[in-house]
């Protein structure tokens, strides 16, 4: 018997992975985060599986549906919104698992700030504007935030800013940001990526605030830095003619003179 902890997408019920739907498919037992799970990742569970939905469930309940699959001999699916890495929760679940002495395995899912991006069809690290992207959040009644990790430590940097769970604090952020970005600063804000009632909102810090309104629902991801919707950047050299590389090699001694 395994615990099989799989990470569902960002929402829109192919966004899953090989692994994850066979792992679906092939476990009896099936607990999801109704919340953000869509249902239709539920349709690759096998006929006759238990199908529990966590969102009401405490930590100990989850632990004990697990026990009890554990007791039968029978495999979980245990489904999270995205990926497992950021803010699913796993960790402390692994932790009680591990004191018991239950198998587990991971399979990672794809990750909300990349639907975000798909949505915007932007690449976050364009040359000469950012190289580096933050994911990053506000303080919640869930969990604090460390000492040093603030927004405006992160937007000091200079780099392209995913900021989750933080809609509801919305002012706060660009009243935190807009000091080191700058007013004019490109900012977008998608609700529900990938789902089909998908929202997106472009704006700049200075006009953000007007531009949202009354959209304030929780399911949002607010990405900040100058890449976003960028027309006006520098090419990367790893596609430029004179660029010597490994599978194109470039004058009379190449790099790699091997791979010629």
């Amino acid at each position: 018997m395994t615990v099989h902890f799989i990470g569902a997408g960002p929402g829109a019920a192919d966004l899953l992975t090989l692994r994850g739907r066979d792992l679906i498919a092939a476990s009896p037992v099936c607990l999801y985060a109704g919340s953000l799970v869509p249902e239709g990742v539920l349709a690759h569970c096998p006929n006759g599986a238990r199908i529990v939905n966590t969102a009401s469930l405490s930590l100990d309940e989850i632990v004990a549906e697990i026990t009890a699959a554990h007791a039968d001999g029978k495999d979980v699916a245990r489904l999270h919104s995205g990926d497992l890495s950021i803010w699913s929760a796993m960790g402390e679940q692994l932790r009680r698992l591990r004191a018991l002495g239950i198998p587990f395995t991971v399979t990672p899912g794809v990750p909300s700030f990349s639907a975000a991006a798909a949505a915007l069809e932007a690449e976050l690290t364009l040359p000469g504007l950012a190289q580096t992207v933050v994911l990053t959040r506000t303080p919640g009644r869930a969990s604090a935030m460390p000492e040093g990790e603030k927004l405006a430590a992160f937007a000091a940097t200079g780099a392209v800013l995913a900021i989750h769970l933080s809609i509801h604090l919305l002012d706060k952020v660009i009243a935190e940001l807009t000091p080191h970005y700058g007013a004019d600063c490109p900012v977008a804000i998608v609700w529900r990526a990938s789902w089909p009632d998908q929202r997106i909102v472009r704006a700049t810090l200075a006009s953000l605030d007007a531009a949202t309104a009354t959209e304030m629902e929780r399911t949002a991801l607010i990405l900040v830095g100058r890449t976003i919707g960028a027309a006006d950047f520098d090419e990367s050299r790893l596609y430029a003619a004179d660029y010597d590389r490994r599978y194109r090699p470039v004058g009379a001694e190449p790099r790699f003179p091997e791979a010629s």
